[in-house]
């Protein structure tokens, strides 16, 4: 693999093995297994198994599985459901009375790093019962959590700032519309600049902060998604 991303490549960054890449590539033989491992020039896709999203919504990134996803779902506008945490989630999402339809946008808020359920793999939404029920597959799924390489489906993950902090999908209420669109890599909250005000003047952090311990010292230093949930002091200055 490292062989036919060779032109992409620093081929100059040392290894391990205290010698450069290039020479690593130069020494070993030329075999590969096409099965495997395909030529540059013939990919699976002209494009990334991955996207980033940037927006409203997302300021500082979100990141959709594509290669996992619907694409008829790429370009939609749909009407959010929100839940507030993951307790709020698994005590509602399959219950009947449950307001949702499949074309609306799973909004789920409060898992990422500092939410104080650290961003699980929480990411990947369950279908409501009662959709899944009448067939449905797939829906946009939103979230500030993390999920597995494994999984699949259109979701929108490690949305940063996460809601524990403040960011907009801490402020997305029942009934926003929200714009997803992998063309344009965006992902917007559909409410005016003067209501998003309104509400980030009277929103409270869910999870009081710890005061001392691990807990404290996590809370305190661990960065957001697109840091890699580093702790800051940890990070070169």
């Amino acid at each position: 693999m490292l062989r036919e991303l060779r032109p992409l490549l620093n081929l100059d960054c040392m290894t391990v093995a205290g010698v450069t890449l290039k020479e690593v590539l130069d020494r070993l033989p030329p075999w590969v297994d096409r099965a495997v491992v395909r030529e540059f020039k013939n990919p699976i896709s002209p494009v990334g198994g991955l996207v980033g999203l940037f927006g409203s919504l997302a300021p500082n990134g979100a990141i959709l599985k594509r290669s996992a996803a619907d694409p008829t779902l790429f370009e939609k506008e749909g009407r959010a459901v929100v839940f507030s945490s993951l307790d709020d989630l698994s005590a509602r999402v399959d219950d009947p009375s449950l307001d949702i339809k499949a074309d609306d946008f799973m909004v789920l808020q409060n898992a990422g790093p500092k939410s104080g359920y650290a961003m699980p793999e929480a990411g990947y939404l369950p279908i409501p019962a009662k959709l899944a029920r009448a067939g449905v597959k797939d829906m946009v799924r939103i979230s500030d959590a993390r999920m597995s390489g494994t999984a699949y489906g259109t979701i929108v993950l490690h949305v940063s700032p996460e809601a524990a902090i403040g960011g907009a999908l801490a402020l997305a209420k029942n009934g926003d519309r929200i714009r997803l669109s992998v063309k344009e890599r965006r992902i917007d909250l559909l409410v005016d600049e003067k209501e998003i005000q309104k509400r980030k003047s009277v929103w409270k952090a869910p999870v009081t902060a710890p005061t001392r311990g691990y807990a404290k010292l996590y809370m305190d230093h661990v960065l957001q998604a697109e840091h890699g949930c580093d702790f800051d002091f940890l990070r070169k200055t």
